[in-house]
C-alpha cells in the first residue's frame, strides 16, 4: 500500500481511471457484439444503421486512450468489410 501523501493520490487517480477505461471498454465491447450479431443474422438493415454510431465509438475511444489507433482501425475496416458482405447476401 501507499505511504507517501503523493503515491497515495496516484493510486486513487489509477482507480479513478481504471474505472472510467473499464466502463469504456465494456461500451465498445457490447456495441461490436451488437453489430456482429446483426450482420450474422439476418438482420443487414439493422447492422448498416448502426455501424455510424459504432465507428463512432471506436473513434471516441482512441481520443480517450482506449484504444491504440491500429486496433482502432482494424475494427472499423472489419467491421464495414462484415456489414457490406451481410448487406449483398
Amino acid at each position: 500500500m501507499a505511504t507517501h501523501k503523493s503515491a497515495e493520490k496516484a493510486h486513487r487517480q489509477s482507480l479513478t481511471r481504471q474505472s472510467a477505461n473499464r466502463t469504456s471498454i465494456s461500451k465498445l465491447r457490447t456495441e461490436i457484439k451488437k453489430i456482429r450479431e446483426a450482420a450474422k443474422g439476418d438482420d443487414a438493415a439493422a447492422a448498416q444503421k448502426m455501424l455510424p454510431g459504432t465507428i463512432s465509438l471506436i473513434d471516441k475511444s482512441i481520443q480517450k486512450g482506449v484504444l491504440h489507433a491500429n486496433a482502432a482501425a482494424r475494427y472499423k475496416s472489419r467491421l464495414s468489410r462484415l456489414v457490406r458482405s451481410s448487406a449483398k447476401a
